[in-house]
Formats: C-alpha cells, sequence, structure tokens
C-alpha cells in the first residue's frame, strides 16, 4: 500500500494534492499511518449512484483522478454500447465542481464521446431533464447531494435520465478497474475541445424547456381568482445550493410572488458556512430560515439541498416550527394529488403511485380510499424512476401521478427520473394555498388525516461505522442479522423475516432485511449506499400519537441493540 502512494508521490501535480502527500508521508514516517490507511485502503466504488467521498488525495478519495479514471472507464462502456455517444454534464454548488465536470468533459471529449455541458450550477432534475432532451447516451452530475462540505460525488445517469441500471454499473465499474488511474486516462484541452465543438455548453433554452415542463404538472383547481383571496407568502433556502434560481422562476410564474429568501444561504457556496450538513431533513439547516420566519411570519418555510432534489418543509405550529418528515410530506401530497384529480372526475383507479419499501405504509390506507395501484420498490429513486420508465414503454407513461422516498424526494410527473424539488417545490406551495383557503396550514392538513386513518409514525436512525474498519463491521452486523434473526422486537414478536437479497421478493437483490413485527410494526436494516452507516427504519401505528410514539421508542431501542 504504501508503494501506492508513492506512485502518487510521483505522479500528481496539483498542488494541494501534492501537499496532503507530503503531509502523509511524513506523518507515516513518524509512524502514525490513520490519514494513509483511510485515504488508501480502497477504491471509491463505483455503483448505481456512482461515486461519492471526501474530497482529498488517495484511492478512497474525490479528486481529479479518481474522476477521471471513472470517468474513462464510463466513456469506455458508452462507446461499446452507444454509436456516436454523447454525455450531459451539470454540477452543484460543491467545492471542485467546477474542476471535476471540466476534467469529465475534458476525458469524453478525448474518447470521442460529445459532452453538453451547463454553464452554470444546475440541480440533479435539470441534469436528467437535458439527457433526455438532447437525446444523450448517458449523463453525469457532480454533487454529493445533502454530505457535508467535505464530500463531493459523481452521478452517473442512462439514456433515460434515470441513475444508471446495476447491470451497467458492474460493466462501468469493471472497465474503471481495467484502467490505470495515471496513466490509462485519456484527455485533451477543455478549452480546445470546446473550441472544436467536441464540448458544447448548454443553452438557456435546455432550462425554459424543463421549466414549462415543470409547470405543466401543476394539478391546482384553483382559479385566480381563489388565489388572490388567499396570496401565498413564502420563506425560501437554497442552503447555498443550486435552487434559487429554478425554485422562484417557477413559483414566480406560477403565481407565488411573495417569496423572502434566506440572505445568510442564498449565494451558491461549497462550504456551506451556516449549516455544516446542508441536510433539510434536520433542523440545524433550517434554523436560519426559521428565524427569518419569526420575522416575517410566513405561511411556510421551504428548503433546497445543495443539489436541489430533495425538499424539506417548516410551518408554524403553536408557538414553535414544525419539520414536517419526508413521510408526511409524501403523504399529503400524494393526497392532495388525489383529490385534485377525483374533484376533475379522472378515474384514479388507473392511475400508478410509487414508493419504497422504506417509505411510510400509510399510503396503503391512501391506496385503499381512492383506489389507485400502489406500487413498491427498492430504497433509491433510481428505481421509482425505473417503474416511469417501464410504463412509458409502455405507452402508459400518464398513469403515474406521484413518487416519493422518506429522503424527502418527490415527484409527480415523467418529465424527469429522478427526484425533483423544483417540481415538489411547486406542488408544495399550491397545495399550501388551497389549505390556506381552508384556513388551515400543513401542519393542520397532517393531523386531519392522521384522525382519518390512524398514527401510521415512522423514524429513521442512522448509526455510523468510519474508517477502514467500518466496512467490516457494518458487514458483520448484515450476516449475524441474517444468520440469527431475532423472535421479537420490543417484546413484539417477530412475524416474519424478508431478506431483500432473496430472489422472492419481486425485487432486485438489494442489501436489506426487514423484520415485520406483531401489530403492523416493522423495522428495516440497510446499509447506506453512499456513506459509512447503517440505517434503521423503524414504523409504527397506533389509534393515538402516544402510543405510536411509544411503539417507536421501544422499536428503535430494540433495534439499536440489534446494530451494536
Amino acid at each position: 500500500m504504501h508503494a501506492e502512494m508513492a506512485r502518487w508521490i510521483e505522479n500528481v501535480t496539483e498542488p494541494d494534492l501534492a501537499a496532503e502527500l507530503s503531509r502523509m508521508k511524513e506523518a507515516v514516517e513518524t509512524g502514525d499511518e490513520s490519514a494513509f490507511t483511510d485515504a488508501f485502503f480502497q477504491d471509491l466504488s463505483f455503483g448505481t449512484a456512482g461515486l461519492r467521498g471526501t474530497l482529498g488525495a488517495g484511492t478512497n478519495r474525490m479528486n481529479v483522478y479518481t474522476v477521471g479514471r471513472a470517468t474513462q472507464g464510463f466513456a469506455d462502456y458508452l462507446n461499446a454500447h452507444f454509436e456516436n455517444p454523447s454525455v450531459a454534464i451539470a454540477r452543484d454548488s460543491r467545492n471542485n465542481g467546477e474542476l471535476f465536470v471540466r476534467t469529465a468533459a475534458a476525458i469524453f471529449a478525448a474518447n470521442g464521446v460529445h459532452a453538453y455541458v451547463y454553464p452554470r450550477i444546475s440541480p440533479v432534475p435539470t441534469l436528467s431533464w437535458a439527457v433526455r432532451d438532447l437525446g444523450c447516451s448517458g449523463g453525469v452530475c457532480v454533487t454529493a447531494s445533502h454530505n457535508p462540505a467535505a464530500y463531493n460525488g459523481y452521478k452517473a445517469y442512462g439514456p433515460d435520465g434515470c441513475q444508471i441500471t446495476s447491470e451497467a454499473a458492474a460493466a462501468i465499474s469493471a472497465a474503471i478497474e481495467g484502467t490505470d488511474i495515471f496513466s490509462g486516462v485519456k484527455s485533451v484541452d477543455f478549452d480546445a475541445a470546446l473550441a472544436k465543438g467536441d464540448i458544447t455548453w448548454i443553452d438557456d433554452a435546455v432550462l425554459e424547456r424543463y421549466y414549462d415542463a415543470v409547470l405543466s404538472k401543476s394539478v391546482s383547481n384553483l382559479s385566480a381568482d381563489e388565489v388572490a383571496k388567499a396570496p401565498l407568502k413564502l420563506v425560501y433556502s437554497p442552503l447555498n445550493g443550486t435552487g434559487l434560481v429554478p425554485v422562484t422562476t417557477v413559483l414566480e410564474r406560477a403565481g407565488v410572488t411573495d417569496i423572502t429568501v434566506v440572505p445568510e444561504q442564498r449565494d451558491p457556496d461549497g462550504d456551506f458556512p451556516t449549516c455544516p450538513y446542508p441536510n433539510p431533513e434536520i433542523r440545524e439547516a433550517m434554523q436560519k430560515g426559521i428565524e427569518l420566519c419569526e420575522r416575517v411570519h410566513p405561511d411556510l418555510l421551504l428548503a433546497t439541498d445543495p443539489d436541489a432534489d430533495r425538499v424539506g418543509v417548516a410551518v408554524k405550529d403553536g408557538e414553535d416550527y414544525l419539520l414536517l418528515t419526508g413521510n408526511e410530506m409524501g403523504v399529503l401530497l400524494l393526497d392532495y394529488i388525489c383529490r385534485m384529480r377525483a374533484e376533475r372526475d379522472e378515474n384514479l383507479a388507473e392511475k400508478v403511485a410509487v414508493t419504497t419499501i422504506v417509505s411510510s405504509a400509510m399510503v396503503d390506507a391512501l391506496a385503499a380510499k381512492y383506489g389507485f395501484e400502489l406500487r413498491r420498490c427498492l430504497t433509491g429513486f433510481k428505481y421509482i424512476g425505473d417503474i416511469i420508465t417501464e410504463l412509458a414503454d409502455e405507452g402508459q407513461a400518464d398513469r403515474f401521478i406521484f413518487g416519493f422516498e422518506e429522503s424527502y424526494g418527490y415527484l409527480s410527473g415523467d418529465h424527469v427520473r429522478d427526484k425533483d424539488a423544483v417540481n415538489a417545490s411547486l406542488l408544495i406551495c399550491q397545495m399550501a394555498q388551497s389549505y390556506k383557503l381552508q384556513g388551515k396550514n400543513l401542519a393542520d392538513a397532517m393531523r386531519d388525516l392522521y384522525a382519518e386513518h390512524g398514527y401510521w409514525l415512522n423514524r429513521t436512525v442512522s448509526v455510523s461505522y468510519p474508517g477502514a474498519e467500518g466496512a467490516a463491521a457494518m458487514a458483520a452486523i448484515m450476516e449475524r442479522l441474517r444468520a440469527e434473526a431475532p423472535s421479537e422486537v420490543a417484546d413484539l414478536a417477530v412475524e416474519s423475516v424478508v431478506d431483500y437479497e432473496d430472489a422472492g421478493t419481486g425485487l432486485p437483490p438489494a442489501n436489506v432485511v426487514e423484520f415485520r413485527l406483531a401489530g403492523g410494526n416493522k423495522a428495516i436494516v440497510r446499509p447506506s449506499g453512499t456513506e459509512p452507516k447503517i440505517k434503521l427504519y423503524v414504523f409504527a401505528k397506533d389509534n393515538t400519537r402516544e402510543g405510536a410514539e411509544a411503539l417507536l421508542d421501544s422499536i428503535e431501542a430494540s433495534g439499536r441493540k440489534l446494530l451494536a
């Protein structure tokens, strides 16, 4: 392994990476191998989510060399499977994003793959849109979504605008493994390739078509006069990411014009100075927005994550602001969409909604009420996108009405094949405006749904396993859960165990184990595909909130013991 570090020291020319390698070498010589081990103990794995890792030097880091090697592997795959291949490329506001985009585009161009590049930061959904709008063979978005500032990533997309399939990921990974990180990567000068026409900037007409597509997904039945009676007042935060221009553009065109942007989080900044973990699921990221809400008193607070594929919502509830969970917002939006469509006499029995195996079981109650077909898939929005693509291939794309996952990702149309916070922000604002006319906010609306259907509560717990030892610990825990499944969890009998690695689930094999407990409760264990952590999903149902929360606490406590 020391030989690999020596090879990096010999070949790396970037000053920052060279300086980091020099410090690493000095530490090793004094007997401290911790930084070296973490940077080199493995290659960043390339999967259906592409690459993701912390920035820095080494094979286990995001840098121009790991990005370059991955791009060479992707280019080899595209050349093997497509005639005259092309890719669309975008980036969010993260550090080194522009460097990685230029690096990737130059490598694609050197390999005969035409690169269409967004000239400015742009959200994940606009990348998914561009792949299909421009007829590309694939796509890349340089982003680490809602991870801390130390991270960046490289999401790879297929020609359908979905993140790549498992088969494609395996083939690309094999091509990457056969590529030497220094001598095996072809490249050209970015500006020369741009002048030659092998790289093309994506023009604003592509974005305009995307905006039109998002606006076409409106389901509001409110008239202009009704909207005028209850104009919506919004506080919005792009969390120093990509959402500012697309979100405000779409909302203003839809008539939501009273928007106050959180000033500290308005401008793109890869250091995310006000929220080290720029994730709208957590209160810390929303705090600046909540403080602004206390001064301007809006109807709701919206925040999109750095690549604007997720959106979080907070509303005033009593003396404080309530953060609605991803499951609650998914249920609210699906109920709203169904009600709006039912008011127009659409036959909901012909419609399809999609969610994941770890998302709220409350959607089953909505399916029973409205009559739509509910499909569940594995965790990861690509699987929702795959179902949309299947429907489109059958000429039935209009059957799809909504897809969501508990981690704050939503989509109401087939215009893109990934979660879309721009689309979701429009729907959320229109839904909030509808409830405002009834004298309610979204917290009131959620309470009404609980009163109607019961308290289906959920909780996601993440347990971290950092460093070189972490991956081994996670693997051992999953192996033990399969070999020695508990007979009870939180004094609730384990009625059945579903191992999603087995072919009998009807879904692609996945490293997920589900414990179905007495009373309709359950616990699901899944290692994260992008971070060194295991996620525990806890589900509880009761006729009262107090009862459901007590069950959640008990199941979580037992679940944590299983993950120790």
